[in-house]
């Protein structure tokens, strides 16, 4: 006999997650947690570092927002379509891009003999805010 489980996953409304997810929404800095937490504390002053990074994780598993890695620091953005990064080593600003561009993939394959799904890449460089007047 198979018996088959089914995990159902549901999330209770939380006005902290809410928060979390509304700040993460509302910046475009790709926070990391200890900078969403401080702004959380601002209006929910008994938060904990820990519930904020559990509701990242179900925000995370719901889909509404991405973590993505900058070395090993943990970021969180709202926007969970394809795109890449710029990142301004001055600032450490990160900024969304998208590159259409899949050149890149058959080189891959050919130099690495390695099949490509997807790229997301990190393009390290300087932003405009400290770009040299030329």
């Amino acid at each position: 006999m198979i018996i088959i489980y089914f995990l159902i996953f549901v999330v209770r409304f939380s006005h902290q997650r809410e928060k979390i997810r509304e700040i993460v929404y509302n910046t475009n800095s790709h926070p990391t947690a200890d900078k969403i937490f401080l702004e959380a504390k601002k209006s929910i002053p008994k938060i904990s570092l820990g519930t904020v990074y559990r509701n990242l994780k179900q925000l995370e598993i719901s889909g509404e927002i991405k973590t993505i890695y900058d070395d090993n620091i943990a970021r969180y953005d709202w926007n969970t379509e394809p795109h890449n990064h710029l990142k301004c080593k001055n600032c450490g600003d990160l900024i969304d891009v998208v590159i259409k561009d899949k050149s890149i993939h058959p080189k891959i394959k050919k130099d690495f003999k390695f099949n490509v799904d997807k790229v997301e890449m990190f393009i390290i460089g300087t932003c405009k805010k400290h770009a040299k007047q030329t």
